[in-house]
Parts: structure tokens; C-alpha cells; sequence
């Protein structure tokens, strides 16, 4: 017996899901005026739609399923910046006093992503139910983190969510910026790394192998650079599937590492801060992040030793999120903030100046904000001079490489012309 109110209860919850997952429908049909009318919707069935259409005027309504498409049939994945699109819309909405739940219908009915409208139908009608938008956020964790929840729990609480939002937008945008700064210059290096090895395999594999049948109606010895290019031409055409496996297998076990050992991931991201250039840029990066991610927790009205803890996570490199839970820690026995960052070594002395102007002046999270600003600056002057150092970086390296393997090849050629 309890096992079948176990197994009734599960279907019960299985429909209730199903109940709740939306399906994209286009409708035609008549309205009051006679005017034929048509549009695409999201309901849970035909049925719904069709006594939802009649509600509004619309007579004799013709409901059809939208064809999935053959790709993407789920429609695409939400990222953050389709977050940030958002929470400025509904900061917008909020300010112009629309109230919240027609401000979720407005925008989610505007949204092409099929995942992304689902995502705010149900949070909306989660509100129209009387929760709280903080506590509806809190059942989709991928898409609300830590942060953002505790920024708009602090604005309900403070009767300011207009407000809070509106700097929640400006906080996602500008590290979604950011974050486009950063994997745009570690793309660069990258590229050039990938197009030297390209070019090196095609050379290998296709055009030494031409030379070497030629060096065999020689009859002499080659030179030692000649004969080292042919052996690693011949290992590379015998082994190339071993080295394929490797490359891909390393790939891989860096990958699964890093989401899975704490330990490699600080290692690889303590090295990463040691590299020139790229080094300075993920200083600056990390900085920039701590310093806007305070500033908005902090003026949203966070306790200080909150909002560190929401903070540390957001640093982006395991080296200062480190760092910023021991100042949450040293904070939290009573020491000021710019004292507890001077104890941990990883901050600029620039940086702490601020903050103790700040705490003085009762100004942090303006302090904090300029402090962001001139880092954010400090990364996209970096970025651009990356960029623009790259690209003969890339000639140099193409070149050097074509023009060993060119080198390499007519040296027999040479020596034969010379012995005649």
C-alpha cells in the first residue's frame, strides 16, 4: 500500500511537470472587428490556447504545434548575457511603474529563445502566485546565482528593487564586458599556438615526404637539420594517431581537472597570473570584478561581511577568491577593510588607499566603483595592445616556421650545387 501511494505520488509530481512545460503554438483566427488576426504563443496545450484566444475576442481560433526545428529543437541555451538583457528590461518596466507581473509577461513574450521564455513564463507565474522575486530566482540557481539573489532579496527588503535592478543591469553588463576582454585575449595566444602547429603538421606530413624522395637519387649524406626534419616527419606520419590521442587526451583530463581538483585549478590559476602580459591582465581582471561586485552588494545595502562571502566567487581566479574569504574572515573579528587587504599581499597599494578613503568618508561603494572603473580600463587598454601585438607575432612565428622547413629542405640542394 505504500508503495503504490509512493509510485502515485511520484506520477502525480511527473504530471504536474509536464503540466507546467510550455509548447509553442501558431494560431489564426477572427477577431471582434472581422480583421483576421495571427501570432505565435507559448501555452500548455491546444485546448488552453484556443479558450485563452476566445477570452480575448477571437472567434473560431485555428491552433497548430510549431514544427521543431532539426537542430536546436530545444531552442538555444540561456547565457548571461541573455541575464543581463533582462534585468535591465525589467528594471526599465519597474521604473516606469509597470507592475512586475505584466512586466514578465511583456518581456517574456519578446524573448525568441524558446528556453529563455519558458524560464521567465515560469517565474512569473510563480510571482502572480503571491512569491516573492527572490525567493522564484531561487529555484533556477544556473541561471540566478548567489549573488544576484542576494542583491534583490536586499532590494525587496529595502522597498528599492526598482533601483536594485537597475544596478544589477549595470553590474552584468559590465562584467559580461569584461569577460569578453579576458577570453578575448587568451584567444590570441592560442590562435597563434594552433596555426604554428597546422602549419607545421601540413609541412610535415604533405610536402617533406615529396623532398625526401628526392634526397633518395642523392647518393650522399644530409645535412643534420635536413635529417632531423625527415625524422620528424616520418615519426609524425607513423604516430600521428597517437599523438592526435594525446593531444586530445590531455585536453580533456585539463578540462575534467579543473572542474573537479580545487588544488590544479589554483595551480593553473596562480600560473596564469605569472605569464607576462596575460599575468597582468588577469590581476587586473580579478581586481576589477572584487572592487564592482562589492560596490553593487554593498550598496544595495549587504552587510559588509555578506557581501564578501557573495564576493569571493565572483573574482573569477581561485588566487583572490582566496584571498577575499580571508578578508571576510579578518573583517568579521573587527578589522577594517583596507587593514584586512593589506594582509593578504595581492592587492595594489592603490587599491587600499581607496578603500581607506572610502571607509573614512563613509563613500565605499563610490570608492569602490572608481577603483572598478580605472581596472576595467586598465583591461581593455591591455587587451587592444595584446591584440595589436599578436598579429606580426603570428607572421613571425608562420614565417619562421615555413622558413625552417623551407631552409631545411634545400640544404641538400645547396651542398650538391656547391660540390659541383
Amino acid at each position: 500500500m505504500a508503495a503504490s501511494r509512493t509510485a502515485a505520488a511520484k506520477s502525480a509530481k511527473t504530471n504536474a511537470r509536464n503540466d507546467d512545460i510550455l509548447k509553442q503554438y501558431s494560431w489564426s483566427g477572427v477577431d471582434k472587428r472581422g480583421i483576421k488576426m495571427k501570432g505565435e504563443e507559448s501555452a500548455k496545450s491546444e485546448t488552453a490556447l484556443k479558450l485563452d484566444l476566445r477570452k480575448r475576442g477571437i472567434s473560431n481560433p485555428e491552433v497548430k504545434a510549431k514544427a521543431k526545428p532539426l537542430f536546436g529543437a530545444a531552442g538555444k541555451t540561456i547565457s548571461p548575457q541573455d541575464i543581463a538583457v533582462f534585468s535591465r528590461q525589467l528594471a526599465t518596466m519597474m521604473q516606469s511603474g509597470i507592475p512586475m507581473v505584466q512586466a514578465f509577461g511583456i518581456v517574456s513574450g519578446g524573448q525568441k529563445n524558446i528556453r529563455m521564455q519558458n524560464l521567465l513564463e515560469n517565474i512569473g507565474s510563480d510571482i502572480a502566485s503571491g512569491t516573492a522575486l527572490s525567493e522564484a530566482l531561487s529555484k533556477h540557481p544556473l541561471y540566478f546565482d548567489k549573488l544576484y539573489q542576494n542583491l534583490v532579496f536586499a532590494g525587496e527588503n529595502a522597498g528599492v528593487l526598482d533601483t536594485v535592478l537597475d544596478t544589477i543591469a549595470n553590474y552584468k553588463e559590465s562584467i559580461e564586458t569584461l569577460k569578453g576582454k579576458i577570453k578575448k585575449a587568451l584567444f590570441y595566444p592560442s590562435v597563434v599556438i594552433a596555426v604554428a602547429i597546422l602549419v607545421t603538421a601540413i609541412l610535415l606530413i604533405f610536402v617533406v615526404p615529396t623532398f625526401q624522395n628526392l634526397f633518395k637519387g642523392f647518393g650522399a649524406d644530409l645535412p643534420a637539420f635536413t635529417q632531423l626534419i625527415i625524422a620528424a616527419s616520418d615519426f609524425l606520419i607513423k604516430w600521428w594517431w597517437v599523438i592526435l590521442g594525446v593531444i586530445v587526451g590531455g585536453v580533456f583530463l585539463t578540462i575534467s581537472s579543473l572542474k573537479r581538483s580545487r588544488a590544479f585549478a589554483e595551480f593553473v590559476d596562480r600560473l596564469l597570473l605569472k605569464i607576462p602580459v596575460i599575468g597582468q591582465i588577469m590581476h587586473n581582471s580579478a581586481i576589477a570584478r572584487f572592487s564592482r561586485t562589492l560596490a553593487v552588494t554593498f550598496k544595495a545595502g549587504v552587510p559588509l561581511v555578506d557581501a564578501l562571502a557573495t564576493v569571493a566567487g565572483a573574482t573569477g581566479n581561485i588566487v583572490y577568491e582566496n584571498a577575499v574569504m580571508r578578508i571576510k574572515d579578518d573583517v568579521a573579528t573587527g578589522y577594517p577593510l583596507n587593514v584586512a587587504m593589506k594582509q593578504v599581499g595581492v592587492f595594489p597599494h592603490m587599491v587600499m588607499q581607496m578603500t581607506a578613503i572610502g571607509e573614512e568618508a563613509g563613500a565605499l561603494d563610490t570608492m569602490l566603483f572608481k577603483v572598478a572603473e580605472f581596472y576595467e580600463q586598465e583591461v581593455n587598454n591591455a587587451v587592444d595592445a595584446l591584440s595589436s601585438l599578436i598579429e606580426p607575432m603570428v607572421m613571425i612565428v608562420i614565417g619562421g616556421v615555413v622558413g625552417s622547413m623551407v631552409i631545411g629542405m634545400y640544404l641538400p640542394v645547396f651542398k650538391l650545387a656547391a660540390a659541383i
